[in-house]
């Protein structure tokens, strides 16, 4: 499939959402003469407030290299991405570092919730780094929309590998970021609490309002996002928005996902 050069057009109905990320032509390369290799190739994308997409691509797809690019982790070597109005090509070192934590929720396959710490420091852990005093009406509304209420007082060793993700995305959700980046977030998990990890993501986008970049290589968990973007050697292919009455329909590989094109 032709990989798609132009940035999509809003979704009919949507046309006077924020614009939360949008990162135009980046291109990604390694290397030098013949040990060049590129790994993104003219990404262009815009996802606007509220929405909740997937990036699906196997390995070696350059769906981490845009993530790592997208989260100010790492700089394109040509083209601009900005998040929330802020264009992250002219970030430092320090400036990025404190971008992420305000600006950016991450949440990874693997946890990375510090052993000594309870659940409840674990997801305030941003704000006090920032010394800032947390929204402890919003802090309540988090803990029990992800069903955490009565683990506040554990340390991670004393939580499920399914409670331990939960705090994680606490964690990612408590400065409001712009955008969260969910970067295989079940990988770890077996297949129930995989479920609900993701019916979880769902929620918060739902009823926190939660603009969400979910990355992934199933097909079965990109399909509960309401967008698909599909990545093949380091380019778009496919993004298409997904038909609820389609959702549940069975996957047959990238380009067979049950979905409108968008407009």
């Amino acid at each position: 499939m032709e990989a798609l050069k132009s940035m999509p057009l809003r979704r009919e109905g949507h046309a006077n959402n924020k614009e939360i990320l949008r990162c135009d032509s980046i291109e990604k390369v390694f290397g030098k003469g013949s040990n060049q290799v590129t790994a993104l190739n003219g990404i262009s994308l815009s996802i606007e407030k509220g929405d909740f997409v997937a990036i699906i691509g196997s390995s070696g797809s350059g769906k981490s290299t845009l993530l790592h690019i997208l989260g100010s982790v790492d700089k394109p070597t040509r083209g601009a991405v900005t998040i929330d109005g802020v264009d992250l090509n002219g970030l430092n070192a320090t400036d990025a570092a404190i971008f992420r934590r305000r600006k950016v929720g991450l949440v990874y396959q693997f946890y990375n919730l510090i052993p000594t710490l309870t659940a409840e420091k674990n997801i305030l852990m941003p704000m006090l780094l920032d010394k800032r005093k947390p929204d402890l009406d919003y802090f309540q509304t988090i803990v029990r929309t992800l069903g955490i209420e009565d683990k506040l007082e554990s340390l991670p060793s004393q939580l499920s590998g399914g409670q331990q993700q939960r705090v994680a995305i606490a964690r990612a959700l408590i400065y409001r970021p712009a955008i969260l980046f969910a970067d295989e977030p079940t990988g770890n998990l077996d297949q129930k609490n995989s479920k609900e990890i993701i019916d979880l993501l769902k929620l918060s986008n739902r009823n926190l309002k939660q603009t969400i970049l979910l990355i992934t290589h199933d097909e079965t968990i990109a399909l509960e996002a309401d967008r698909i973007v599909s990545i093949e050697d380091g380019q778009i292919v496919s993004d298409h928005f997904i038909d609820p009455d389609e959702r549940h329909t069975h996957l047959r590989g990238h380009r067979g996902i049950p979905a409108k094109k968008r407009r």
